[in-house]
């Protein structure tokens, strides 16, 4: 006959194996979804930063992320001849995950909306 103590630790065990097992699946499903331009930015200059020291890094990626006119992906996520409705969800979605206020989002929003 087993200990009861043996038979708990076995069944907690199990247990958190099965877990892994669900989380892995998850984050499967998590790497399949595809990102938003926005987020595809942020880790394209994340990747470019890679190495960099703190301070380096946080204004590297303060740059990167600051452009003056919309960035590839948001050009690329527009398509050829989108609409002004799309190039305003568009660069306002872009403008949003920057957190642009006031003048520096309206100069951004008119860079953005010539493209």
């Amino acid at each position: 006959m087993k200990s009861p103590i043996l038979v708990l630790a076995a069944l907690a065990a199990a247990t958190a194996l099965a877990a892994g097992a669900a989380d892995t699946s998850k984050t499967d499903a998590a790497k399949k979804k595809e990102l938003s331009p926005q987020q595809q930015r942020m880790s394209d200059c994340a990747h470019e930063s890679k190495g960099m020291k703190k301070e380096q890094h946080d204004k590297f990626m303060s740059e990167c992320l600051k452009s003056k006119e919309p960035p590839a992906d948001v050009k690329a996520a527009m398509g050829k001849k989108p609409s002004q409705q799309e190039k305003m969800k568009t660069c306002n979605a872009t403008a949003s995950g920057k957190k642009l206020k006031g003048d520096e989002r309206q100069a951004f929003m008119k860079e953005c909306l010539k493209g």
